[in-house]
């Protein structure tokens, strides 16, 4: 469907007798400029409650105060506008903002690719090709960095006072300092909410892992307002056990079951794998942590000799695994796996390969939370038989949850 009417694009030609493609751009840039002048005259006359020439309706001892030169580009090149004021200063422009000098889309196209992972020649040849504008690299880590004061506000945002399930994980990453190759983990902590909707709650950009560095991140989400956990699902991060116990001393932690396969599974032979695995069902689908022992010690039994590392990390990390047998099955298919987090960092490496170094950690976290905040538009669903799983933590977490659901 045409956005101008036929009979209105007809006068148009009628009245103009284009003769070429150049003669048809100077028209729109001319309109264009025309339609957004209007648009400002509009704007105030809705700011003020009348039009102009209109004091019959006048309802306000405001008025209009002249207007001030301003010069603007645009996709249609650069032009000159006049930006109606009013006399007490109370009128904020929206259509042109304040301060804002370039409404050709053009920033916003360079962060949006950003996003993208693509890199500073990429969106150098789509942006020339596209507006025949160039954009340097330096240009575009201008662009980018107006985001910069975004990113903080949302890092330390105010969060809600319970989350009944974390998720908290790390990707690595290499950054270019003082000429030298050094490595990061960006850190990220996910948070299913009481109505059962998916956030990320934040992005840490850090050296290596530690229980200092993670006591960091809990007591900064307590700060922000998280005032209880129900459960913290992670994949044995170093130092985080001993954060978790100090910053949440009643939460759960529960490591991720695959991830705990997967570790075992190292140790063995590629030719007992099927049958080691299948024994090793009885223990993660067990009714209850007994009966899970009991299989464990099976399982012991039958391998413990062949491979004993197999077994014996599951030993080691029982007090962190054993949370899991005591929820029931719509409970299970949540913490059974950190899956949710690394669905995550798979976007974040997709939009991230094209850099095998970052220029810097700020460059890194630019990059992380574009890619975060379009992973987060996709979450619009609450996790399935979400009813059903705060009703069983309303059970068994008796008094901790209930106060948050009025």
């Amino acid at each position: 469907m045409s956005a101008i009417p036929k009979e209105v694009l007809k006068e148009i030609i009628k009245e103009n007798h284009f003769e070429n493609v150049g003669e048809i751009y100077s028209y729109l840039k001319d309109a264009f400029k025309d339609l957004i002048q209007e648009m400002l005259e509009a704007e105030l006359d809705v700011s003020l409650g009348y039009s102009k020439n209109d004091s019959a309706n006048k309802n306000t001892d405001n008025v209009r105060n002249g207007h001030t030169k301003k010069t603007i580009k645009s996709q249609f090149g650069t032009f000159e506008l006049d930006i109606p004021k009013d006399r007490k200063g109370e009128h904020v422009p929206q259509i042109v903002p304040k301060y804002k000098r370039d409404i050709s889309g053009i920033e916003e196209k360079v962060i949006s690719l950003y996003a993208r992972g693509m890199t500073t020649r990429d969106i150098h040849d789509q942006i020339k090709d596209l507006y025949g504008i160039e954009v340097s690299a330096d240009m575009v880590s201008k662009i980018t960095e107006r985001i910069v004061p975004e990113i903080k506000e949302w890092q330390n945002r105010p969060l809600e006072s319970i989350y009944p399930f974390v998720f908290m994980d790390a990707i690595h990453y290499k950054i270019r300092e003082d000429g030298h190759i050094l490595n990061r983990a960006a850190y990220v902590v996910l948070g299913v909410n009481i109505e059962g909707n998916k956030d990320i709650l934040g992005i840490w950009i850090g050296e290596n892992e530690s229980s200092k560095f993670w006591l960091g991140v809990l007591n900064e989400l307590k700060n922000r307002g998280v005032e209880d956990i129900l459960m913290f699902c992670v994949d044995g991060l170093t130092g985080l056990k001993e954060a978790i116990q100090a910053a949440y001393p009643k939460s759960e932690i529960q490591r991720c079951i695959i991830h705990q396969l997967r570790n075992s599974f190292k140790y063995v032979s590629y030719k007992d794998l099927k049958a080691f695995s299948k024994d090793f069902k009885e223990v993660y689908r067990a009714v209850n942590e007994e009966v899970a022992l009991e299989e464990l010690y099976k399982l012991k039994d039958k391998w413990g000799e062949q491979y004993p590392y197999a077994i014996r990390s599951w030993e080691n990390n029982w007090d962190v695994l054993s949370p899991f047998f005591k929820y029931p099955a719509e409970v299970r298919k949540i913490i059974y796996t950190t899956n949710i987090i690394e669905g995550v960092h798979r976007q974040f490496r997709k939009v991230t390969k094209a850099k095998s170094v970052f220029p810097s950690d700020s460059s890194l976290e630019k990059m992380l939370y574009l890619a975060a905040m379009n992973v987060m538009k996709k979450w619009t669903m609450r996790y399935r038989n979400w009813d059903q799983v705060l009703s069983q933590l309303a059970i068994m977490y008796e008094g901790r949850i209930d106060k948050y659901l009025l």
